[in-house]
């Protein structure tokens, strides 16, 4: 009991109460007393993380996209479990990982994935199989093209890949001086609960609980300052595209259908540009593990367990 409410008062309450110095008094007390239910602390470039792990087998991690946190994973995780050792981080900036200053933090691709490689010495493991949505797709390929030792099958969703008109929420984001006011200070419940409805889920997919905790983990000062940090780092895409070229790991790109911020067409074409990476098409929108779990998840085992997936 002491447990569960030290995690939750440093989870919830820290930002309120210790301002500035809420991350660092929320790695203290998470690192000191471990989360009976499969969470825990680990050091990745000097940045505290918060990982969900369960099961046992092979080695499984699992990179959430930008505004979500490791529960976009919560079906899968239920569905492999038994067949998988699970890992599924918050990256840095993001749900109940630390949020340091970008002084202190490469928020970008770079970063990430130099996070994702030092977190595969905090979890104490050689090789593993990756799986990245969206921005953790872009950084799952950067992981996958320069650490290959340490990716033995690489899973690529609804991935950040190729450049986009950029829409209502990153033209702010990146609009100069008044952007980063409207992005931090008005970008309320009801705008993030929209962008979700309209552009992250698929028609009548959504959950309102889930949309309000990702909103929840967002709005805080420094939560905010890292998605703003993110979205200005990655609307270049060049370095992602230039990485697909040197993936060696065996790679399955799997996309929504009906997805609308990145369309189905880029997930062809990155299956195409991955030396013999196969292509599912999975009738969703952005977010297929949130929206078709169930097939999915058999798309994912059947893949990770060395069965022949469809081809591009």
């Amino acid at each position: 009991m002491l447990r569960k409410i030290l995690s939750e008062f440093a989870d919830r309450r820290a930002h309120r109460r210790f301002g500035g110095r809420a991350d660092e008094f929320c790695s203290l007390v998470c690192t000191s007393v471990p989360d009976a239910l499969g969470h825990r602390d680990i050091r990745a470039s000097n940045v505290r993380l918060r990982v969900a792990e369960a099961g046992s087998g092979s080695p499984l991690i699992l990179v959430h996209g930008m505004f979500a946190d490791y529960s976009t994973w919560d079906q899968v995780v239920e569905q492999l479990s038994d067949d998988f050792r699970i890992a599924a981080p918050d990256l840095p900036g993001f749900g109940a990982s630390e949020k340091p200053p970008s002084s202190r933090f490469e928020y970008g691709i770079n970063g990430f994935a130099n996070a994702i490689a030092d977190l595969y010495a905090g979890l104490g493991l050689g090789r593993a199989a990756l799986v990245g949505h969206g921005l953790g797709g872009a950084a799952a390929i950067a992981v996958a093209a320069r650490y290959p030792e340490l990716v033995s099958r690489l899973v690529l969703v609804d991935s950040v890949c190729y450049d986009v008109q950029p829409d209502v929420l990153r033209r702010v984001a990146l609009a100069p001086l008044v952007g980063g006011f409207v992005f931090k200070q008005l970008w309320g419940r009801a705008t993030f609960r929209s962008y979700f409805k309209g552009r992250a889920l698929g028609k009548g997919t959504h959950s309102p609980e889930r949309i309000d905790r990702y909103y929840e983990a967002f709005n805080s000062p420094a939560a905010r300052g890292s998605a703003l940090a993110t979205l200005r780092n990655t609307k270049d895409t060049r370095s992602v595209v230039a990485d697909t070229s040197r993936i060696q790991a065996p790679t399955l790109v799997i996309w929504g259908r009906h997805d609308r911020i990145y369309p189905a067409g880029f997930g062809q074409r990155l299956a195409r540009e991955i030396r013999g990476a196969g292509f599912e098409l999975i009738d969703s929108g952005h977010s297929p593990q949130e929206e078709q779990p169930r097939q999915f998840s058999q798309v994912l085992r059947r893949f990770l367990l060395n069965e022949r997936p469809s081809g591009a």
